[in-house]
């Protein structure tokens, strides 16, 4: 499966877009729209540049996806899964519950919702922009 212009626009939404590099509040050197591999201090690109890699790095956590769930998906459950995957990694997604739930399951919507809700804390603290954005995933992924 691909991601739709739906999971596009989630992602970016969330991650937003930056021309400069920064430091993201998981500690990461950070650019565009949340791509982090290879960023240096100083780097700059611009808005095609960024989308660029945006699409780059949502065809990698859609091969995760594709690779590790095993349970038919929709569209939007796909769509959700990909944010979901963009943002915290292929390894913590590997290792949640929430892909067990999902391989077990993929519409108890009731075990899955606290599933990605589970992901909320960013060093230790909840965060409310990641509390927003499981919210936003785990309803695109019900609906």
């Amino acid at each position: 499966m691909k991601t739709s212009k739906e999971g596009i626009d989630l992602i970016a939404t969330f991650e937003g877009l930056r021309e400069k590099a920064y430091v993201c509040p998981g500690g990461k050197l950070t650019i565009g729209y949340g791509h982090t591999r290879g960023v240096k201090r100083g780097d700059v690109v611009t808005e095609e540049q960024a989308r660029q890699l945006l699409q780059e790095d949502v065809a990698e956590a859609e091969h995760f996806v594709n690779a590790l769930v095993h349970a038919p998906l929709r569209q939007n459950q796909f769509d959700a899964l990909v944010s979901f995957v963009f943002n915290v990694g292929c390894g913590n997604f590997r290792r949640s519950s929430l892909l067990k739930e999902v391989n077990c399951d993929a519409d108890n919507f009731g075990d899955i919702r606290p599933r990605f809700m589970a992901f909320v804390k960013s060093k230790g603290k909840v965060s409310p922009g990641l509390t927003r954005r499981r919210k936003a995933e785990a309803d695109l992924y019900c609906r």
